[in-house]
């Protein structure tokens, strides 16, 4: 049969049309599901007991403890337990109810390898300082799981919120190069559907949860590294959820469709110093004058747009929080005082200099933080005006060992040990820049061991004094988390108080909707 000509436009345009509704659906699925698709950094490991850093890992895994929108330890894979205080040993009475995604019941076994693969040191886990007081492991039977330690250790109910993994898949493996890695299998409300290596991990709901199966049909991590182009998709629609820039969060303020959720975090920026580099490891004098350089108020004022506050202590969002120590307010002059009395003298160059060396160092950034090289080039500038030769770098990786100072981000919502036993203490998994001092290390051990709040305050207040007289970083703030939703997502709960990285948003998921 002949087309005129007619026809024939009517079926060019039939197939552009076909066309574009099929590249949507890559996208967005089928129209009838409910598809969220947020904003993510990248991941190239899932895996809960070896990264720390993995936002995902709480949709696809769950732990013997879980915590609640005040951020309080409450049952999860656990339905309760008992502590006996003669032995340090905690006895865990686990739900019967509970399968992997492939259909396996989830045991004692599997509670009892996942600790074990997290304090083997072969593993070399970022988390492994968490559970070092952990001395056994023991099966009663398949429901009911022992764990003894070595002494009380107070944050150990907050640490069990840690995935569990499957032993059938994992026993016998190298953990840290299986595929596992990249095809993870949880007991969390969502399972991994596909991974798009650098472009996108799509989770869908698993039928079977034990809570119930989630309202959502389908999570999408789209992998958009760069805040400022996660407003930008926000705005195009192309995502339904991401954490923004305060300069781009003013753009959703009372902007139909959309909502801003601002929420308090207790993640902190500061310079991280390298003590393993000769310059800071022989002049400890430099993170206190460094300290007194940097104007924090201006970079709240003018990188958070006030959303945040000037930080002086790890602990600062906490009922442990010590007000009373040196928080190095800004005092230029008093910078200049204390390295003059170290025997720095200005230069020829117009920067300070010690035997014949000049005073300068880089503050590097890892890329796709504009938030951070914004406080960095705030803090070099400042350094600089006081004759310090302070560069920043944007790299995309980090160089832990050979690196001069970084701005890092820490901060936990849950036990005052989180984020500092692991971070302070010398040789501890997530200590990056050989910070070590001996008074911090015993402080924070007598702290986990002290279970009654009145006697372990005085042990937190005495870290911080300790901390603010041997600074490791310079504090600089705690900011804001800002959320950048479409209208119809339902389930955020804007009064959680967030952790690192913004951290715990999806604390309810499997409750979450979209209309």
């Amino acid at each position: 049969m002949k087309l005129n000509k007619i026809g024939v436009i009517v079926l060019i345009l039939a197939l552009v049309v076909g066309t574009f509704a099929g590249c949507g659906s890559d996208t967005k699925g089928d129209t009838d599901e409910k598809v969220l698709v947020y904003g993510s950094g990248d991941y190239t490991s899932i895996n809960p007991a070896l990264y720390e850093h993995g936002e995902i890992n709480s949709l696809i895994f769950t732990g013997l403890t879980a915590h609640n929108s005040e951020n309080k330890v409450v049952p999860s894979l656990a339905k309760s337990w008992d502590y006996d205080e003669g032995s340090y040993t905690y006895t865990f009475h686990l739900r019967d109810d509970v399968t992997f995604h492939d259909g396996k019941p989830f045991t004692a076994e599997d509670v009892k390898f996942t600790l074990e693969t997290i304090m083997n040191p072969d593993n070399g886990s970022e988390i492994a300082s968490n559970y070092e007081d952990i001395t056994s492991v023991d099966i009663v039977d398949d429901y009911t799981v022992k764990i003894s330690m070595k002494a009380p250790n107070v944050a150990m109910l907050d640490y069990l919120t840690i995935g569990i993994l499957p032993k059938h898949l994992l026993e016998g493996k190298d953990i840290i190069t299986d595929d596992f890695n990249q095809k993870p299998i949880g007991t969390g409300p969502f399972m991994l559907s596909n991974w798009d290596k650098g472009q996108s991990i799509t989770l869908e709901k698993y039928d079977d949860f034990y809570l119930g199966a989630a309202k959502l049909d389908k999570v999408i991590f789209k992998i958009v590294e760069d805040y400022d182009a996660r407003a930008l998709q926000l705005k195009s629609g192309e995502l339904d959820l991401a954490q923004v820039t305060p300069k781009a969060a003013k753009e959703f303020e009372n902007k139909d469709g959309f909502k801003l959720n601002i929420m308090k975090t207790a993640d902190y920026r500061g310079i991280m110093y390298n003590f393993n580099n000769p310059l800071f490891g022989n002049n400890k004098e430099l993170p206190k004058a460094f300290s007194y350089a940097i104007d924090r108020q201006a970079i709240v004022d003018s990188v958070l747009l006030g959303h945040g506050e000037v930080a002086y202590s790890p602990l600062q969002i906490s009922e442990y929080n010590n007000p009373n120590i040196e928080k190095y307010e800004y005092n230029p002059e008093k910078a200049k005082q204390i390295l003059e009395e170290a025997g720095w003298i200005i230069g020829d160059s117009e920067y300070y200099e010690k035997d014949g060396k000049e005073l300068g160092f880089t503050i590097n950034n890892k890329q796709g933080d504009q938030v951070r090289v914004d406080m960095s080039n705030i803090c070099a500038q400042n350094l600089q005006d006081i004759g310090v030769n302070a560069k920043v770098e944007v790299n995309s990786k980090i160089d832990w060992a050979n690196q001069d100072s970084f701005l890092v981000g820490w901060g936990s919502p849950f036990d005052p040990d989180d984020h500092t036993y692991k971070v302070f203490g010398t040789d501890k998994g997530s200590n990056y820049n050989g910070y070590s001092n001996k008074k911090v290390d015993e402080i924070l051990q007598k702290a986990r061991e002290t279970e009654d709040f009145e006697a372990r305050l005085p042990l937190y207040e005495e870290f911080q004094k300790e901390l603010s007289n041997d600074p490791p970083y310079t504090f600089i703030a705690y900011i804001d988390a800002m959320y950048v939703s479409k209208e119809g997502v339902t389930g955020i709960t804007p009064e959680t108080v967030l952790g690192h990285h913004g951290v715990g948003i999806f604390w309810n998921i499997q409750d979450w909707d979209i209309k």
